[in-house]
């Protein structure tokens, strides 16, 4: 059983399959992992605040003990009612212990597997996919459209809106963990709280963390054309939550809106008035930055760069295990192309 695809995902949460007791969940993006493990795991008991109900192991206890989780899951509960037993995967190889749960499963009893990002032929990941009684989920950087969608959920459930050019400058901070997105999102509301509508200076004010400055610098490095920059500023955005896959989506919304910016300029708009008009307002201390980015690309030359981007992300979405390769070199590429123009 391959992995489901995403709208089968969703579908599955929703309303898991009996015929499918055991679930791996897995992938980069580690909030979304737990989002969707913990969504299982209410669906799955009456109460998962009850030890007799929900058994929590650390994955790598199961390394030394292979047949604890077919015993466990087997077990009759003491009180009746429905079971669920979460696990969660560390560096040791489960893969044996997770095949007897596979070949002995219980009727009673959901197993939920969460891990971190597996490549195709890890064993855990290569086992479950082969099984028919296993439902496996990947969890990659959520997209534009769904991002989009989490901030309408988690504002509208606080009562708020959001304007236009507060959204636009928003949307640049959010996407690289499930998480972290709904955990800025709620920050911004509680900021908010009083007021109906989210501004561009409350965006600017609560969101604009240390994640969102790592991923500007590393935006303007490679954008300026200073190739010696990106490799630190990428690393320091990596290390702040950012995933490649929404580090490479932040620089095509960034790339866009240069874009804007420069068809302005070649339609007679001054430098200075193309920076200032911009939608979202751009930082006064990004400006000289803003500048070597306007100077090193044209309209047409940014077009391209815009496709060598989606190109780039595209390929970490099929090849995750390179993801980071692959996003910081096409950074790297576009640095020197800058750098060379400037």
């Amino acid at each position: 059983m391959v992995a489901l695809k995403t709208s089968d995902a969703e579908s599955f949460l929703a309303r898991p399959d009996p015929a499918r007791p055991i679930v791996l969940i897995y992938g980069p993006d580690a909030g979304l992992v737990r989002e969707r493990a913990e969504a299982l795991i209410r669906i799955s008991v009456d109460n998962p605040a009850d030890v007799f109900s929900l058994i929590r192991i650390d994955g790598d206890e199961l390394s030394g003990n292979p047949y604890r989780l077919v015993e466990e899951a087997n077990t009759m509960p003491m009180f009746g009612g429905r079971r669920a037993i979460w696990v969660k995967a560390g560096s040791r190889n489960i893969a044996s212990a997770v095949e007897a749960v596979i070949n002995a499963p219980s009727p009673d009893c959901r197993v939920v597997i969460e891990a971190g990002e597996s490549r195709k032929t890890s064993p855990l990941r290569a086992l479950c996919e082969k099984a028919k009684n296993v439902a496996v989920i990947a969890c990659y950087a959520d997209e534009a459209r769904d991002v989009a969608r989490i901030v309408d959920e988690e504002l509208k459930t606080a009562g708020l809106t959001i304007a236009p050019d507060a959204r636009a400058a928003l949307m640049p901070f959010l996407g690289g963990d499930r998480q972290a997105t709904r955990g800025e999102l709620r920050k911004l509301a509680l900021y908010v709280h009083g007021r109906d509508q989210v501004t561009v200076e409350d965006v600017l004010a609560v969101v604009a963390d240390a994640s969102a400055v790592a991923l500007d610098n590393v935006l303007d490095a490679a954008f300026s054309g200073k190739p010696a920059e990106v490799e630190a500023h990428y690393a320091k955005a990596r290390g702040e939550g950012a995933a490649p896959g929404a580090i490479i989506s932040a620089a095509l919304r960034h790339l866009s809106n240069l874009h804007r910016m420069r068809m302005t300029i070649e339609d007679g708009q001054s430098l200075t008035g193309a920076i200032e008009g911009a939608r979202p307002p751009i930082h006064f201390k990004r400006k000289p930055v803003i500048e070597a980015a306007l100077r090193a690309w044209t309209a047409a030359r940014l077009l391209d760069a815009m496709q060598s981007l989606a190109d780039a992300l595209l390929q970490t979405r099929q090849q995750s295990n390179l993801a980071d390769t692959i996003a910081q070199r096409t950074l790297m590429t576009l640095a020197a192309a800058a750098r060379k123009r400037n």
